[in-house]
């Protein structure tokens, strides 16, 4: 799919994303806040956009790598990292421009964790899946995967435009304004992590507009047996 030139303008004028969901600390904590030499551990991120999750990773000490379709998102990041992580590129550490629906660049067995945060809903399901595979394919064995995604009954949902399966580009509710969104059921979300062992299915929820509207989304943990 072509990257959504939109994305340079919304990174370039938003105050928006800087810091990470509760949900990925905990993940991060759960599974390798013992690690001994935390820059050992390499954390790799699709779509990372302006960075959040991979800032948060790399102040805990961990080596981040990314691949982000924006050139504003990209450069907002390593802007942010130069600040307020000095010597976070010390380990190898590598955040590129790119498409991530393409084959990643990096080698088989790469990362002891990888992470899709809100970007592989801009794409059709079977491009996510795609993805999903070649985020398997760079995880070492028994790495661990976090999905972040929006689930089906979320506000926007069957509004505007549909554009395929689950999809939708929203006339209403907060993913208006950013292109196409897909909302993915349980079943959708099994069959995209397919070649993965998952291990948690959860769901965070919050309501929007004085409780007027619900936006759901899914929070997955999984591993590379």
């Amino acid at each position: 799919m072509a990257i959504d030139p939109r994305w340079e303008e919304i990174f370039r004028i938003r105050a928006w994303g800087k810091y990470p969901p509760e949900e990925f600390i905990r993940f991060m904590a759960a599974n390798f806040y013992r690690h001994p030499r935390r820059h050992e551990v390499k954390v790799f991120e699709a779509g990372f956009g302006t960075g959040a999750n991979l800032w948060y990773a790399a102040r805990e000490g961990f080596t981040v790598n990314g691949l982000e379709g924006s050139h504003a998102g990209c450069e907002l990041a390593c802007a942010r990292l130069d600040v307020e992580v000095p010597g976070w590129r010390a380990h190898g550490a590598d955040l590129r421009v790119g498409d991530i629906c393409a084959c990643l660049p990096w080698p088989d067995d790469s990362f002891d964790a990888v992470l899709d945060s809100d970007a592989a809903t801009c794409n059709a399901h079977e491009e996510a899946k795609a993805l999903y595979g070649e985020l398997h394919r760079v995880a070492k064995p028994g790495g661990k995967l976090y999905v972040r995604t929006p689930a089906a009954g979320t506000w926007g949902e069957g509004t505007g435009t549909p554009q395929g399966r689950g999809q939708w580009q929203c006339a209403e509710g907060p993913f208006a304004g950013t292109g196409v969104v897909r909302f993915t059921t349980e079943d959708d979300l099994r069959d995209l992590l397919a070649a993965w062992r998952i291990e948690t299915v959860e769901e965070v929820s919050r309501s929007m507009g004085n409780r007027q509207h619900v936006v759901r989304e899914w929070v997955v943990g999984a591993a590379k047996d």
